[in-house]
């Protein structure tokens, strides 16, 4: 790799480079270190379109260049790159010191990433914050309280936008104004999944979108575990929160641990199937995480140091919760519990009782607060509002 400190690369010669991407094509990223072991983008496009690049190449890439050549047909290099740059798509190449610093350092890092938004700043701390799509509460209420804890601590969010632990953690970050990085497994012209397209215009508002894929690349499954190893070597450790057995989750892990990545996990019931990919990271010797305050301290060394600027826990926002709903909220649970099992709870804690219609008054009152949720009539949950 150049020295990224010398190294300019022009507009001119970054129009062409996006040209050779989408000649290219996705899924052929050997292919394209061949090009451009021995050619610049520049040549290669000259080659194209002069139809020369065929005969340059061995059997095994007639068919691969022919296709490039074909696509070069009528296009306008400048006017493609400039109509991308005028939609706030930008590319940025490893040689380029804006790269970011910690993807420099894998192994099998992408030539070109394409961003919208902005990038990470190499001198804060980042975690990648990732788990199941289809969390339980527990999960979901875990995934805001860390994705909020960071952003207080200064700590920037990773994660691959997706439905679930991904997202939630995201979206809690960019609500407490910490900053959180989207990597996609498509071009980032596209929101995937659609379900999160509030999330994606405030990562494109307040954080960043980020692919190896040029502009137009439609989502398709092969192109997502590739866009892992980008999760995993943006960060300095990885958080999962909640993940099964057999979990693409886990395909992040084992590219965090080839890339020297230290990885976390947040146990849970050993009769939860979504416990058990975390069960089984901790039993291998995964850093066990139960709540933002530990992982910080430890994190952060001391939970101030390299731009941590951590002071409270996540629930200090709740203080003004007080008397009874103040200690209601403290004996919910992330799962729901039956107004009965709550009352043998709240008389442990406090020492004393309450009456079941004032229970039910004073729960329905934060549930109308948002702080609570009311499952099948006689069962309450904790929310984090």
């Amino acid at each position: 790799m150049k020295d990224a400190q010398t190294v300019t690369v022009t507009e001119e010669e970054k129009a062409y480079i996006h040209w050779l991407y989408q000649a290219v094509g996705v899924g052929s990223r050997r292919f394209l270190r061949t090009l451009m072991s021995q050619w610049t983008p520049r040549e290669l496009y000259q080659m194209t379109v002069s139809g020369e690049l065929s005969e340059k190449l061995s059997e095994r890439y007639r068919e691969k260049a022919t296709r490039m050549s074909e696509i070069s047909r009528g296009y306008d290099v400048s006017d493609v790159y400039e109509r991308m740059r005028e939609k706030g798509i930008f590319l940025v190449t490893e040689e380029e010191p804006q790269f970011p610093e910690r993807l420099s350092q894998i192994p099998d890092r992408p030539y070109v990433l394409y961003y919208a938004g902005k990038l990470p700043q190499r001198e804060k701390k980042a975690v990648a914050l990732i788990g199941a799509r289809d969390c339980t509460s527990y999960g979901r209420y875990m995934a805001e309280q860390f994705g909020a804890s960071f952003a207080k601590a200064g700590v920037q969010v990773i994660s691959g936008m997706a439905r679930g632990i991904d997202g939630i953690g995201q979206s809690a970050a960019l609500r407490e104004g910490g900053y959180s990085l989207g990597v996609l497994g498509c071009g980032v012209d596209f929101c995937y999944p659609r379900e999160n397209k509030e999330l994606y215009e405030r990562l494109l508002a307040d954080g960043g979108i980020c692919s190896e894929y040029p502009p137009g690349t439609e989502p398709k499954a092969f192109l997502f575990p590739p866009r892992n190893r980008i999760i995993s070597g943006l960060c300095d450790a990885i958080l999962v929160v909640e993940a099964r057995e057999k979990s693409g989750t886990l395909i992040t892990v084992d590219m965090a641990l080839e890339q020297g990545r230290d990885v976390y996990a947040l146990p849970g019931r050993a009769t939860d199937p979504l416990s058990g990919g975390c069960n089984r990271l901790i039993r291998q010797g995964a850093g066990i995480v139960t709540t933002p305050e530990d992982f910080l301290e430890e994190f952060l060394e001391g939970a101030a140091g390299k731009g941590g600027e951590w002071t409270e826990p996540v629930q200090g926002r709740l203080l003004f919760l007080d008397g009874i709903q103040g200690e209601l909220w403290e004996v919910l649970d992330v799962n729901p519990l039956p107004t009965q099992e709550l009352l043998q709870r709240y008389e442990e804690k406090y020492g004393k009782t309450i009456a079941l219609p004032v229970l039910f008054r004073e729960l329905l009152e934060l549930c109308a607060g948002g702080y609570a949720g009311q499952v099948s009539g006689s069962y309450f949950m904790r929310v984090m509002k």
